[in-house]
């Protein structure tokens, strides 16, 4: 008897030991999921929001967007992204990225961003951490002087009217010749 209370004690042991392992995996997401912060919509923000190619903007972040004092992965997308910098830091990949750590209260102060001179289109920054699924904002690249010129200048098409003009006046000659030519043959015949 000592024997089959023994293996009814085992199979107990082992049922209980696969139960904790069971709510241990059920319950770990949860556990995780409770660890990262998901700060509101629009919590980032960029200023300007427009901007002109080659121009500096603030990129910024509110207060428990983050958790406090800890390391903030900044990146910027946005065609010819490689020329984007931080600053006086020039990042040569397609992609420009900084590190900059957020304060006490979780927020990231001003991170300067210098756009290249060739921007155009709409860039998007994105902040993220650790602990935190970060936030988001974009900035619209627009044209210095508005819509560039793409007509000529009415005064550099004088050349063109008069070298046209001549040649609908020769071509007028042309066929008026040919006219009294062909009258003189009829009326030699």
């Amino acid at each position: 008897m000592t024997r089959s209370r023994r293996r009814t004690a085992d199979r107990l042991a082992r049922a209980a030991g696969a139960a904790l392992v069971g709510v241990v995996l059920a319950l770990a997401p949860n556990a995780a999921h409770a660890s990262t912060i998901y700060p509101p919509v629009d919590s980032c923000t960029t200023s300007p929001a427009s901007i002109t190619a080659g121009g500096t903007l603030s990129f910024s972040c509110a207060e428990r967007t983050f958790g406090a004092d800890e390391p903030v992965t900044i990146t910027v997308t946005g065609q010819d992204g490689a020329n984007t910098s931080f600053a006086m830091v020039h990042l040569g990949i397609s992609t420009g990225s900084t590190t900059r750590t957020s304060d006490a209260n979780g927020a990231l102060g001003e991170v300067r961003i210098v756009l290249p001179a060739t921007a155009s289109g709409v860039y998007n920054i994105a902040a993220i951490s650790r602990s935190s699924a970060g936030g988001t904002a974009s900035a619209s690249i627009t044209g210095a002087d508005g819509l560039p010129r793409t007509g000529g200048d009415s005064g550099q098409l004088v050349g063109v009217w008069v070298g046209g003009g001549a040649l609908v006046l020769a071509g007028a000659v042309v066929l008026v010749a040919l006219a009294v030519r062909r009258r003189r043959d009829r009326n030699d015949l």
